[in-house]
């Protein structure tokens, strides 16, 4: 298994994405009962305020299947937001699950 971010900035107005955003937050509900680790939130700005983007990070065996389930992802789906889809390879920290030698 390997990790992937979706980072993600909006380009609609926020009365338009909301219907969306709450979708995308069932859909990662849902994923997550399925058994998927996979985290979602949004970005804040040094007041704390929401910066008009989003940050996902998932659990997927390959970039095939990450950017598979990313598409399903009703922002996406809905043309709200400008995205992109990176692996993640974790080097020390909480997540970290290879040694650093092997990088």
């Amino acid at each position: 298994m390997a990790w992937f971010i979706k980072t993600e900035t909006f380009r609609r107005p926020r009365d338009e994405v909301e219907p969306h955003r709450l979708e995308h937050l069932a859909w990662v509900k849902r994923l997550q009962t399925e058994g998927l680790s996979i985290s979602s939130g949004y970005l804040v700005d040094g007041e704390g305020r929401p910066g008009g983007g989003g940050l996902l990070l998932l659990e997927a065996p390959d970039h095939a299947r990450a950017l598979e389930l990313v598409r399903q992802d009703p922002l996406i789906a809905s043309g709200c937001v400008d995205w992109q889809l990176q692996g993640w390879i974790a080097a020390v920290g909480d997540l970290a699950t290879s040694p650093l030698n092997q990088l």
